[in-house]
């Protein structure tokens, strides 16, 4: 097995499907040459397994590699306009293309034309990619490396930049810098900086602007490192919603005067604690998280004077039409900005947030990711998650004490005054008057006798 040198400086074994390197040896045979590419290249340099397996193939044609191919699974040229074919085999899935270049033809990321030629160099087919970082191949089977445009060294130093001028053929890529930025713990070049800047998000679709918001949030990383390539991109003036702690910092923090910067250094942190704070959730309640995290400077008490479910939902409806998180966000933040960060609420007020929260773990996770000077009282985030502990109200809302069933056991019939009666006993419930379903039955025949 083929052993990569990382960055580290260590010898690493990264995992390759024996068919994979025996296809290798054949398009080697054949004339050819074939090479990994993209995040696979990456991440092995980082000590790091990928499965997503894509080849390109040199000096051979389609009618000479679709041979090699079919001997080991059934093909499918899934992208015949990028000469993109797909290998199925038991247990496995890879991508083969052929070296190409692109020319921005028309509007959106559709409008290429696309051009293969088997005959490209490595580096001339390389200069089409985004970032040096993944204008990188290993060729197979010995992975050597084959690095024209200095991705390695961009890594070592811990900087993205763009490979050359085709970068801005696909404004996507302004986002996908936001991200890596955030992944892969960088900072972008300056060039890199000014190139964005002169970019438009606007021929972008909701769900492709999504997915990069996402892999921010959402991947492992370093998510304060994507908000400063968010902020280096001047992106805070496309999207007015994402904004700093100023207000609450100025009244927070040591300084009356604290600046902007201040603020979105306290977001950066907030994120990075979120990060650290959503194992255990599930995917939506992850996604929910980090939304909400990314909005929660317009939420902090003083931060803004606008509706905070207004900014949230504005926000939302650009990028995602996603219904938990236009249902949720909003509402976590509007709770978030209730609170005031030095006493706990009483358990009625507790109660009614889970009701609107449908259990108080995504807030409380929340505010325990707030940067800990934001607080007037330092013991508050401990406090208000053992009180969501104690009430039972950290993974659902109180469900009430008394159902319709009941009520119909007591001759009472569906309609208008079997609706208040359980509403008025839910309230009671909230405010802690009815302790259990044996004292809001003794209230219901009570209720009903009164009426």
């Amino acid at each position: 097995m083929a052993v990569v040198q990382t960055l580290a400086g260590e010898n690493f074994e990264p995992e390759l499907p024996k068919r994979l390197l025996k296809i290798a040896e054949d398009i080697v045979a054949a004339g050819g040459r074939a090479y990994l590419v993209g995040g696979w290249v990456r991440d092995a340099l980082l000590g790091k397994n990928c499965r997503d397996y894509d080849v390109e193939v040199y000096d051979l044609e389609q009618d000479q590699l679709l041979p090699i191919l079919s001997k080991y699974g059934k093909t499918n040229l899934v992208g015949k306009a990028f000469g993109v074919i797909h290998l199925s085999m038991k247990g496995e899935s890879l991508d083969f293309s052929f070296p190409r270049t692109e020319s921005k033809v028309g509007y959106g990321h559709k409008g290429f034309v696309v051009h293969t030629d088997a005959k490209l160099s490595f580096k001339e087919a390389a200069l089409r990619r985004d970032f040096t970082i993944n204008a990188m191949g290993m060729e197979l089977p010995d992975l050597k490396l084959c690095d024209p445009y200095g991705g390695i060294e961009d890594l070592k130093n811990r900087c993205l930049r763009h490979v050359g001028p085709a970068f801005a053929e696909d404004s996507l890529r302004i986002l996908r810098g936001v991200q890596f930025a955030s992944r892969f713990v960088l900072n972008l070049a300056p060039e890199t900086v000014e190139m964005c800047r002169t970019l438009s998000l606007d021929d972008l679709s909701i769900e492709r602007l999504f997915e990069e918001f996402k892999k921010w949030l959402l991947k492992p990383g370093k998510p304060s490192l994507g908000l400063k390539a968010f902020l280096d991109i001047k992106l805070d003036e496309y999207f007015p919603e994402v904004s700093p702690f100023t207000s609450a910092s100025s009244a927070s923090v040591s300084s009356a005067d604290a600046s902007r910067e201040e603020g979105w250094n306290i977001l950066g942190q907030l994120l990075d604690s979120m990060a650290s704070n959503r194992d255990g959730l599930t995917d939506e309640e992850a996604s929910e998280l980090a939304f909400a995290a990314l909005l929660s400077g317009n939420a902090f008490p003083g931060c803004s004077s606008e509706n905070v479910k207004d900014v949230a939902n504005k926000f939302l409806a650009r990028i995602t039409n996603e219904i938990h998180l236009v249902r949720k966000v909003p509402e976590i933040l509007k709770c978030y900005s209730e609170l005031d960060f030095e006493t706990v609420p009483s358990a009625p007020v507790l109660r009614r947030l889970a009701v609107r929260l449908d259990g108080l773990k995504l807030l409380t996770l929340l505010v325990k990711s707030t940067p800990a000077p934001l607080f007037k009282s330092a013991t508050f985030a401990d406090a208000l998650l053992q009180a969501a502990r104690d009430l039972d109200l950290f993974n659902a809302a109180p469900q009430p004490f008394l159902t319709g069933k009941m009520l119909l056991d007591l001759g009472v019939k569906p309609g208008k005054q079997m609706g208040e009666i359980i509403k008025k006993s839910f309230e009671l419930q909230l405010d802690g008057e009815l302790a259990d379903a044996a004292a809001a039955l003794v209230w219901a025949k009570a209720e009903i006798t009164s009426t």
